[in-house]
């Protein structure tokens, strides 16, 4: 039970909030993270949550100024992470486009059009759902409550940003040298085989930025995410190599990556299918209350001078028409794809419900669980391959441009549900500190805008240098857009009746189990739970990421063991020195991934411009990869050190 606090700036002070710099670093830090967060999304498969990183940045930039406030921060990390969040929507399912072949470069309005829409609806549908979920329910939120915990440490002093910069450079340095100067190979991985039928396969990529996403998701969630590489590589793969048998001097990595490829993945499928389903039954208590909520928030005309300033959201006509606003636009899209006005209308009225829908899953499930477990490539599969059915049974299965009309549909549900879940987070971190609602949705809407306008050109630099899908020879090193990826296979393989409907079937019967799994625990009311999501993440990514996420998750472990030893010892000002530790290890991880995609993207330049992965390259052949793993174990030892060090700082 949350205990009811007043918040830190009262209701009756008024700081300013939306300052012209505040405005200005707020967009230009969505734009930076959004950015990072695309990269690490296409080569990784998962994204974290912006808003401390950002947080920290806020205070550091804005102590150079003679007037700052902590509101003023928060509004500058609200905007920020709202770039990280439709990051997120964009990556999912943008790329797919590419994929499928229906386009062949990423028009540049057509995705900035399409993402605003997304984003903005968004922010609109948790206009309604803030008083219900944070004020009336009060649901935990726990990012948010970490970020209003970091803005009031850095109220009163906080130096902490020295370990986001750290992470910075550490990670900026490896991905140079690695993936830039190609100094040493990047992955570790080797396979074995035994009279033609057994087969074992290890591997782990070396990049700091999936260590430090493990460390920040921790050991649960990573362990979640391993175990669904196991039923990949090792039950799955295994067992079908030995029914069919290894051709004698095959490639053994290929021949594995080829039939994770072309069936595993799509065991991912059915397991996040009925992982999104599952995820509306199991809430749909909670989705009616916040639906009903919203409508009563509707109704409910309230004169802004009979509300404190604390819980002033933007008004709800403002909400009514911009959705009805937003309508337009995207109908427009549809038109140009499907070149039917009456469907377009049907699927636009779908797209708007469908929403709200999986926006108010996204905002609960935030409150319960934090945005890492939100289920939103599960909940935007699942409407990808409703809507593929939809557009299959209108308009037949001869429609080409059916699979791109789906994923379109989905991508604009993709970023509102991406968007919700974050600025949940947002809004609490807003509520516990005393800030204004509206001029924190205000900014969200700007971190938004500020976000759409640069993807697009991220997601062009980024195919052209390096690709997206599996290696080529012409692209070596190819972002392998994991969401993607699926998204285009279930949306293609619906019109073209040529989804591998086995492996599925296996998928959703995995994901059943495991439901029943974690029903079982949540019955017995055990600290660990079992999200299907997390596994069928695990699933379809490739084993190599699977492994260094769990490896992050290992180091996050050691340090959460080393505090759970102070806290037995009962020492002195305990959570003081607990939450100084899990911060600088969580900045760490943060400078880690930052440092490595901007990098990333930056290499991606004189890629695009010379058209050669090798453009920087010292050497013709990658050293071996027992150095990257020897700088693996120190950056592991790091982490580690720096959170003990950092429990007791005057040590």
């Amino acid at each position: 039970m949350i205990k009811e606090t007043k918040p830190y700036i009262p209701a009756h002070i008024k700081l300013p909030e939306t300052t012209t710099k505040a405005f200005i670093l707020g967009a230009l830090l969505s734009m930076v993270l959004a950015s990072a967060n695309a990269y690490l999304g296409l080569f990784a498969g998962m994204t974290v949550s912006a808003s401390i990183p950002a947080a920290v940045l806020s205070m550091a930039i804005l102590r150079l100024f003679k007037n700052s406030n902590i509101l003023e921060n928060n509004i500058v990390q609200t905007a920020a992470s709202g770039g990280e969040s439709l990051a997120a929507g964009v990556i999912f399912t943008f790329p797919a486009l590419v994929l499928m072949g229906y386009w062949t470069e990423f028009d540049y309005l057509e995705t900035l059009l399409v993402a605003l829409c997304g984003g903005v609806l968004g922010v609109l549908f948790t206009i309604p759902l803030r008083s219900a979920l944070i004020e009336k329910q009060k649901l935990q939120f726990p990012e948010g409550v970490a970020t209003s915990e970091v803005l009031k440490s850095g109220e009163n002093g906080g130096s902490s940003v020295k370990f986001l910069i750290w992470g910075s450079v550490i990670g900026a340095g490896i991905k140079l040298f690695e993936s830039g100067f190609k100094l040493w190979k990047g992955v570790a991985e080797g396979a074995l085989v035994g009279g033609n039928k057994l087969y074992a396969y290890f591997g782990m990529n070396l990049s700091p930025a999936l260590i430090a996403v493990g460390y920040i998701v921790g050991l649960k969630i990573a362990v979640l995410v391993f175990l669904g590489g196991v039923i990949s590589w090792w039950i799955v793969i295994p067992i079908l190599m030995w029914q069919n048998g290894i051709p004698a001097d095959s490639n053994l990595l290929d021949i594995g990556y080829a039939m994770w490829s072309d069936k595993i993945r799509y065991i991912g499928v059915g397991a996040m299918v009925i992982g999104g389903l599952w995820a509306l039954v199991d809430l749909r208590s909670s989705i009616v209350f916040a639906a009903k909520s919203g409508l009563a928030a509707i109704k409910n005309k309230v004169n802004k001078n009979d509300i404190l300033r604390t819980s002033y959201d933007t008004p709800m006509s403002w909400v009514i028409i911009g959705i009805g606003i937003l309508i337009i636009p995207i109908f427009i899209i549809y038109y140009r794809m499907i070149g039917h006005a009456s469907i377009s209308v049907f699927m636009a009225i779908i797209m708007v419900i469908a929403g709200f829908l999986f926006s108010a899953v996204a905002g609960y499930m935030a409150g319960l669980v934090g945005s890492s477990n939100n289920p939103i490539s599960g909940v935007t599969i699942a409407t990808i391959l409703s809507s593929a059915l939809i557009l299959l049974a209108l308009l037949g299965s001869g429609a080409e441009r059916g699979p791109a009309a789906a994923i379109m549909i989905g991508a604009v549900v993709c970023c509102a549900a991406a968007i919700a879940g974050d600025n949940m987070q947002d809004l609490k971190a807003g509520n516990i500190l005393g800030a204004t609602p509206f001029k924190q949705q205000i900014m969200q809407m700007v971190g938004v805008i500020s976000a759409a306008l640069v993807l697009p050109l991220v997601l062009q630099l980024l195919h052209t240098a390096y690709g997206f899908g599996p290696s080529s020879p012409e692209h070596p090193d190819a972002l392998s857009a994991p969401q993607a990826t699926l998204m285009a296979s279930v949306a293609e393989g619906v019109f073209k009746n040529n989804l591998p409907w086995d492996m599925v079937y296996l998928g959703v019967a995995i994901g059943l189990v495991i439901i029943l799994i974690d029903q079982y625990q949540k019955k017995r009311k055990s600290s660990f739970r079992v999200p299907v999501l997390a596994v069928a993440v695990g699933i379809y990514l490739p084993f190599i990421l699977d492994s260094a996420i769990m490896f992050g998750g290992l180091i996050a472990w050691a340090v959460d063991r080393f505090i759970k030893k102070k806290e037995k010892l009962g020492e002195e000002n305990f959570e003081e020195k607990s939450k100084n530790s899990e911060q600088a290890g969580l900045l760490i991880a943060s400078g880690l991934i930052t440092g490595e995609a901007l990098i990333g993207i930056g290499l991606a330049i004189p890629v695009a411009i010379y058209g050669s992965a090798n453009v920087l390259a010292l050497v013709d052949e990658p050293f071996t990869a027992w150095i990257g793993i020897l700088l693996i174990f120190t950056l592991a030892y790091y982490i580690i050190r720096s959170a003990r060090k950092a429990y007791k700082p005057n040590e």
